[in-house]
C-alpha cells in the first residue's frame, strides 16, 4: 500500500544581510548570481574542436558531495568592491523551514491518492473492495464522526470535512459491468422484437426467453464451485448464453407449432417437440461445452468459460422442461377452441 501524503521534509533559506552584504560592497544580485551559478550550473565558454562540428560547452558547478552540505554552500565565495573573496557565511542568513509538500488534484478537487495491489483471494478489485469497507467500517476518524465514502459520483461537499472516492480498478470495472448491462438489456430487447416479427405474437418471445434468467442458476454456482472470480469475461459468456437458450428454445416452439399445423393435438405436439428436439439441443450443447473447457484454466477467459460450461449446462437441461410447460400453459386455451373448431368442421 501506498500513498501520496509526503513526509516533513526541511529546506533552507538563505537571506541576505543587507547591512554586512553593503560594507563589503557585494550586492544582492551577485550573492544570488554565485549561487546559481554553484548550484544549477552555467556555461563558461566554448570549445571548437576540430573534428567537432558544434562547439562544445564547459560548464561549471559543484561537485556532488559539496551540495549535500549546507555547510559546503556556505563556504562558496563572492568578491567583494575591494577584491578580497568573501564567505556567505558573513553575507547570509541560514533559516530552517518546512518545505511545501506536493498538493495533488482530480476533477479540480484536492485529493490523497491511496494505491495498493491485491492479490490471491482477493485478486479482483470488488472482492478487495468489500474487505477493505469491512475494515474502514465505523472507523472514526480524529476530528470526529465517520468517513462519508461514495463509489460512482464524487462527493457532495468536497470541502466539507474528509470523504473517501473509490476508484482506480474498481471505477473500471463499474464502468464495463455497466455497459455490459447495457449492451444486454439492448440484446433482449432486439431479440424479443426478433421473436415476436417471427411468430407473431407477444406473448411466445415471453415464453421463450423465459429461460434466460436459468442461466444464473448455473453460471454463479459454477463460479463458486470451482473458485473462480466473476470477471467482465464471466459478463460476456452470460450474454453470449442469452442467444444460445433462445435458440432452445426456438427450436422447441417452432417443432410444436408446426405440428400443431399438420393437425396434431396441442398437447401431443408439445410433448413430441420435447421428445424430438432434446438430441440436437443435447448434442449442440454439449459441442458449446467441450469447445469451452480448452479455456478453463486460461487467466483472462476463465469467466467465459466457466458461464459456458456451467450456464449452458444447467439451462439446457431446464429449458427442455420449462419451455414445454410455460409454452403449453400460456397456450392451451388457444389451441384448444382451435382443435375443437377443426373437429366441428370436420
Amino acid at each position: 500500500i501506498d500513498d501520496t501524503v509526503e513526509d516533513d521534509a526541511q529546506r533552507f533559506v538563505l537571506r541576505v544581510m543587507q547591512n554586512k552584504a553593503a560594507v563589503a560592497g557585494v550586492a544582492q544580485k551577485d550573492i544570488v548570481a554565485a549561487m546559481r551559478m554553484w548550484l544549477a550550473g552555467e556555461n563558461v565558454t566554448p570549445i571548437h574542436g576540430s573534428g567537432a562540428k558544434y562547439e562544445i560547452p564547459v560548464r561549471i558547478t559543484l561537485p556532488p558531495e559539496r551540495l549535500s552540505s549546507i555547510d559546503e554552500l556556505l563556504k562558496l565565495t563572492v568578491r567583494g568592491n575591494d577584491g578580497q573573496l568573501i564567505p556567505l557565511s558573513e553575507l547570509v542568513e541560514v533559516m530552517p523551514s518546512a518545505r511545501e509538500k506536493t498538493i495533488y488534484h482530480k476533477d479540480l478537487l484536492p485529493v490523497v491518492f491511496v494505491f495498493g495491489d491485491t492479490g490471491g483471494k482477493l485478486d479482483s478489485p470488488l472482492y478487495g473492495l468489500f474487505g477493505m469497507r469491512d475494515a474502514l467500517k465505523d472507523r472514526p476518524l480524529e476530528q470526529g464522526g465517520t468517513l462519508a465514502e461514495y463509489f460512482i459520483r464524487q462527493p457532495a461537499d468536497p470541502y466539507a470535512g474528509f470523504s473517501l472516492k473509490w476508484d482506480g480498478e474498481w471505477q473500471v470495472t463499474y464502468e464495463t459491468f455497466r455497459d455490459m448491462g447495457i449492451a444486454y438489456a439492448v440484446g433482449l430487447i432486439l431479440i424479443y422484437i426478433l421473436v415476436v416479427a417471427q411468430f407473431k405474437s407477444y406473448l411466445t418471445p415471453l415464453v421463450i426467453m423465459a429461460p434466460i434468467p436459468l442461466t444464473i442458476i448455473g453460471v454463479m454456482p459454477g463460479h463458486a464451485l470451482l473458485g473462480a472470480q466473476f470477471t467482465a469475461t464471466s459478463m460476456i459468456g452470460m450474454i453470449a448464453l442469452a442467444g444460445i437458450i433462445v435458440r432452445n428454445s426456438i427450436l422447441l416452439v417452432d417443432f410444436a407449432n408446426e405440428q400443431v399445423r399438420s393437425g396434431m393435438d396441442f398437447q401431443e405436439a408439445v410433448i413430441q417437440a420435447g421428445a424430438t428436439r432434446a438430441k440436437p439441443i443435447v448434442l449442440t450443447g454439449l459441442a458449446a461445452m467441450m469447445g469451452a473447457f480448452f479455456i478453463l484454466d486460461d487467466p483472462i477467459f476463465s469467466g467465459l468459460a466457466v458461464s459456458l460450461v456451467f450456464g449452458i449446462l444447467v439451462s439446457t437441461l431446464l429449458t427442455l422442461v420449462v419451455i414445454p410447460v410455460l409454452y403449453y400453459a400460456a397456450n392451451y386455451r388457444k389451441f384448444s377452441s382451435l382443435n375443437q373448431e377443426l373437429s366441428h368442421d370436420r
